[in-house]
């Protein structure tokens, strides 16, 4: 792995430059630490700005992340989870890995199909055996 990289896969990486960290205090467990120390992390990254990532990935991440993308096109993860600065940076870039992961993904073609006539008359004669047992069910009249 080269200095200054963030592997994504094999063949795609990203620049430390791709990236904006802010530190911050953190609501998270660390007692009176938590109050002094900046452990937060805010992550930024820019997804439309990304040359390392295939437009239609761009695409995918814009929509798989849209809660947590800004109006200026920057991913925003928040990490405060441990007590340390350097575990939560650690847990934010394994987020960004995971979120860029899921958007290289190519999501499968769905093929339309339609049920067989056997299984649409199966359905059907259930219906009607439900319906029948429900019939049953009601009170016998008194005209006849």
């Amino acid at each position: 792995m080269v200095a200054g990289m963030i592997a994504i896969t094999p063949h795609i990486s990203l620049s430390e430059n791709d990236i904006e960290e802010r530190f911050m205090r953190s609501p998270g467990p660390g007692g009176q630490n938590v109050n002094k120390v900046a452990t937060a992390v805010q992550l930024r990254f820019h997804v439309a700005g990304c040359a390392a990532l295939p437009p239609d990935a761009r695409e995918r991440l814009r929509h798989l992340a849209r809660g947590r993308i800004t109006h200026e096109g920057y991913l925003v993860i928040r990490a405060h989870t441990f007590r340390t600065r350097e575990r939560n940076r650690r847990e934010a870039r394994e987020r960004l890995v995971h979120w860029i992961s899921r958007a290289l993904a190519v999501p499968e073609r769905r093929i339309a199909t339609r049920p067989s006539l056997a299984s649409h008359r199966r359905r059907l004669q259930g219906k009607h055996a439900r319906g029948a047992l429900k019939e049953r069910r009601r009170p016998v009249s008194a005209v006849d």
